[in-house]
């Protein structure tokens, strides 16, 4: 299951071609019996995720969770302490669900001052220390500096850039999965 904001949503893109789109296409082709759910909310917080996720764990009963929430915390400016708590928090409640989790990492333009912008991009870390999580450190690797693999609003990747996101989340997924699916 993935459970994130309009990153993971596919915003703004055709049907079919977000990079959880392309994940399920890719754990087909290497015949990995998993069923990819996309849980994914634009504009979601961690606090909403929070809020969120029993439902979640209790319909689609989740073998994985990839957790990447905190982009609409940051860009709202809100506490970060408040948003690594949340991302503890749904870790421990997808254990208990009996789901491993990949963390999804992100950083924030540096617009936002120095210090919370670090701070931002420390967070995931943290999190991921703090749980034992495995982490992608950054979603957007390899194409954020590229202003041409965004959307007209700037924020959300385009089409051709789904393909690097699904690299950067599968390079700490396949060390997750077996070919059994349990």
């Amino acid at each position: 299951m993935v459970f994130g904001d309009s990153l993971s949503a596919g915003y703004g893109l055709p049907r079919g071609k977000g990079w959880v789109d392309l994940l399920q296409e890719r754990l087909q082709r290497g015949r990995y019996p998993y069923r990819v759910v996309n849980a994914s909310v634009s504009g979601e917080t961690t606090l909403g995720g929070r809020n969120r996720l029993a439902a979640a764990l209790t319909q689609h009963r989740p073998h994985i969770v990839i957790l990447e929430l905190g982009s609409n915390d940051a860009l709202r400016g809100q506490p970060l302490d408040a948003m690594r708590d949340n991302l503890v928090a749904m870790v421990r409640e997808c254990r208990a669900a009996r789901a491993q989790v990949l963390l999804v990492g992100m950083r924030i333009p540096p617009n936002y001052g120095p210090e919370y912008t670090g701070s931002f991009q420390a967070s995931f870390a943290a999190v991921a220390d703090k749980t034992r999580s495995p982490l992608v450190d950054f979603l957007l690797a390899g194409f954020a500096d590229r202003r041409e693999r965004f959307q007209a609003d700037g924020i959300h990747p385009d089409v051709e850039a789904q393909s690097f996101m699904l690299d950067n989340v599968w390079k700490k997924l396949q060390p997750m999965l077996n070919k059994s699916g349990q």
